[in-house]
Order: C-alpha cells, then sequence, then structure tokens
C-alpha cells in the first residue's frame, strides 16, 4: 500500500477534518505519516500514524499565537493580514525542510495538505508528487461568479450585482498584493519556479478535497473539475462513559432546545454566550451551552453551561444553534438537521455565515458581538419559521450522501501511480 503524508496546521478547525480523512486511509490498509503541530500529535499517534514533529517549522499553539509569532500584536484586518503572512506564508519554508528531509528518508507516495500547508505544496512541486490538498474552511477559490472571499458577502443577482462582485474583486486584488508579494518572495527562496498568488497557493490542481457540500456552499458554475465535494469529514464526538444526569435532562426535555457554541479560539463569554444566556432567559426552552472553560458570570435557570458538549449526543435533541460560525461545527449541525442563528466576527466566520443565510439554513447577525435582543429576535424566528429545518435537513441528507472520510480517501487513493482515473 501507499506511503501518505497527511499535514495539518495545529488548528482544532483544520486538524479534525484532516484527522478523520488519516484514519479513513489507515483503515484502507496505508501507512500514514503525519505532520503537525505537538499539541495534536498524540491525536494522530493514537490512530496509528507515525509522527513527523514540526523542527524546522515554528510550533505553536492556536490559543496563544503571539508567544511563537511576536509580530501578531495588531488587531482588526491588520491582524488578520499579520496572521496570514506570518504564521501561514512565513512558516512555509521550514515546514518545507521538514517535509524534504523527511521525503530523502522515507519517500512519500502521495502528499495531503489542509489548505493552509503551504510547504506541502511546494514539495510536491518540487518533487513532482501526487498530492490532494484538503479545503477545510468555506471554499475560498476565487470564481468570476461570486465576491471576494473574507468579507462575508453573499453574491448578488443581476447585472448590478455581476458588477458589484467584479469591483470588490478587482479592488481586493489589490489589497492583496503585500501578501502575494511575501508568498512570491518565499516562494523565489524556496525554489518552486511558478508565480502563485496567496488565494491559491493551498489548493491543489491534481485534487482538492472540500470538506462541505454544494448545498451549503454559494452556487459555483465555475467550480474547477478538480474540487470534489466529500461531505462531513469530522463526525460530532459523543459522550464516552455513562450518560450524564444533564444529558438525560436534555433527553427528557419536551420543549425547544437551544445550543449555544463559542467555538475554541474567540472564547471570551461575553462576545456571544452571555448575551446569549441573558437574550433566551425568560424564554420557554431550555439552552444548552458550552463555556470552553470560561468562568460565565449568569447562567439562567433555563440554561445548562458545559465546559464540553458532545454535539453527537446534543445536535440530534437540538431545535436552533446558536454559534459563532466555525465551519466544522456548522457542518455538523447541519447535518443533523438543526437550523442555526450565526454571528460571525473575524477570521473565516463571517464567510461562514453568509453561507448558512444564503442557503437558507439560518439567519447572519454580521456581528460576532450581537446584543441580546438580536439573539432573541433571531431564534425566535428560526424557532416560528419550519422551512429553516426543513432547508437544513435537505443540506444534511446531502453531507451525508457524498460520502465524508471514506470517500476523500477513495479520491485521494487515485492519485497514486498506477490507479484507475477518478470519474467526475
Amino acid at each position: 500500500m501507499a506511503h501518505i503524508l497527511v499535514a495539518s496546521s495545529p488548528f482544532a478547525g483544520h486538524v479534525r477534518p484532516t484527522l478523520a480523512v488519516a484514519e479513513a486511509l489507515l483503515l484502507r490498509g496505508h501507512r500514514v505519516t503525519a505532520y503537525t503541530g505537538r499539541r495534536y500529535a498524540r491525536d494522530f499517534e493514537a490512530l496509528g500514524c507515525r509522527i513527523l514533529p514540526w523542527q524546522a517549522a515554528t510550533d505553536y499553539d492556536e490559543r496563544n499565537l503571539a508567544a511563537s509569532f511576536p509580530q501578531l500584536q495588531s488587531t482588526g484586518r491588520r491582524a488578520v493580514f499579520a496572521n496570514l503572512e506570518h504564521v501561514f506564508i512565513g512558516n512555509a519554508p521550514g515546514q518545507l525542510d521538514d517535509l524534504r528531509r523527511a521525503h530523502a528518508a522515507r519517500p512519500f507516495d502521495i502528499l495531503v495538505g489542509e489548505q493552509m500547508m503551504l510547504g506541502a505544496g511546494m514539495l510536491a512541486e518540487l518533487q513532482s508528487l501526487p498530492w490532494a490538498s484538503l479545503s477545510v474552511l468555506p471554499l475560498s477559490l476565487p470564481s468570476r461568479n461570486l465576491p471576494p472571499s473574507g468579507l462575508g458577502l453573499q453574491p448578488l443577482p443581476g447585472a448590478l450585482g455581476h458588477a458589484r462582485d467584479a469591483l470588490l474583486r478587482r479592488v481586493t486584488r489589490r489589497v492583496m498584493r503585500p501578501l502575494d508579494a511575501a508568498l512570491a518572495e518565499v516562494r523565489k527562496q524556496a525554489g518552486p519556479p511558478e508565480h502563485q498568488l496567496f488565494g491559491q497557493a493551498g489548493f491543489s490542481t491534481q485534487l482538492t478535497i472540500a470538506h462541505g457540500a454544494p448545498g451549503i456552499e454559494f452556487p459555483r458554475p465555475d467550480l474547477p473539475g478538480y474540487v470534489h465535494y466529500a461531505g462531513l469529514l469530522a463526525r460530532p464526538i459523543v459522550h464516552a462513559g455513562p450518560e450524564p444526569d444533564w444529558l438525560r435532562e436534555v433527553r427528557s426535555f419536551k420543549g425547544p432546545v437551544v445550543l449555544v457554541t463559542q467555538g475554541t479560539l474567540n472564547t471570551d463569554p461575553q462576545e456571544l454566550l452571555q448575551p446569549a444566556l441573558d437574550a433566551l432567559r425568560d424564554e420557554d426552552l431550555l439552552v444548552v451551552a458550552s463555556s470552553a472553560g470560561r468562568s460565565v458570570q449568569r447562567i439562567p435557570p433555563n440554561a445548562r453551561v458545559h465546559e464540553f458538549l458532545p454535539f453527537g449526543d446534543l445536535l440530534p435533541l437540538a431545535s436552533c444553534a446558536v454559534t459563532n460560525g466555525g465551519w466544522g461545527g456548522v457542518l455538523q449541525m447541519a447535518a443533523a438537521g438543526v437550523p442555526m442563528v450565526v454571528a460571525g466576527g473575524t477570521l473565516d466566520k463571517p464567510e461562514v455565515a453568509a453561507r448558512v443565510a444564503c442557503a437558507g439554513l439560518g439567519l447572519d447577525l454580521r456581528t460576532g458581538t450581537p446584543t441580546p435582543r438580536k439573539i432573541l429576535r433571531a431564534v425566535r424566528s428560526i424557532l416560528a419559521e419550519p422551512g429553516f429545518r426543513t432547508r437544513t435537513a435537505a443540506v444534511g441528507d446531502q453531507l451525508h450522501r457524498l460520502g465524508g472520510a471514506p470517500k476523500a480517501a477513495e479520491l485521494i487513493e487515485s492519485l497514486a501511480p498506477g490507479a484507475s482515473p477518478r470519474v467526475p
């Protein structure tokens, strides 16, 4: 069988789908080497992967990026650009060095890297290796039919909408020039000959596997043939061991259950969790919320707050979810048919929120710090309109039909020398 490298940035939302694909490849009999940061290496090792540690590349903890990258002290758009330049572009040469040495010692047959692992793509170019990229975020490949990624905008119909989106694409190309220049300098030093734009560099034109489904993505008539949707890659976690009392209480509750989650990175409860608890305190429903380990000041009688929520147990019981818009969590909610209120503040979260609203799976609050009043109105709207749940259930069916991690593994196998060609 093949020796396959899987590479992931050490962010939970990037690791979980990559981990699922690694497991599927192992189950098909392949040897898998995992290249990720120290924090998540043990998760891959527990599956049976050989671990390739980050040595030349700068390792980091997603909870405190500034400890490894002192340049990340700015805020707003400047902070996003600093993130991209230093954490991803600037780290690519070190990744390439680590991977090149590993390939020389034990050659890889296929490379698999999530879209922000730029070093994996560079090695594939330099060594002419089969390479599959995992799109673990909302698909951000440029399209002549869409506004540029990163603005959190839905495409507008008609001539006026197309003109707006075309103008925004031109402006964004100018704004992205510093990142394109930083990538060009890195590639010049590392050796890959062809110039690439940053927005396309992490996507393999041999095979890109998208974590998601057409039903939750913007319509893309010009979707490249090398992009394949694989549905839900990472399955939700279920509670291990005896069922706790609070989960039994949720199962027996007769009214609506609202799930509230603020994700794993920006976990200040004052941004979303506390406003949601305040918003729903007088409603005839049960709120189940994740604190991510943070202290919560005001917990109303109709709320249950826990550090960790087993989505696999809770989502089938939920009537609605209030979320910060993490892509993996949103896909799990959609797969369970749970409509959403999305408060997407930074990074890719506004893009997720726009997709949820465009697909009719929920409401986009257009902010990461909504008021209790805004949350209350949105939750009431979701619970009062059954069409949200109907549309979400249809997308959930699509996510399941696309095959998940086993389908991704099958697609990756097709890159091996001598494999049968893929059927589009």
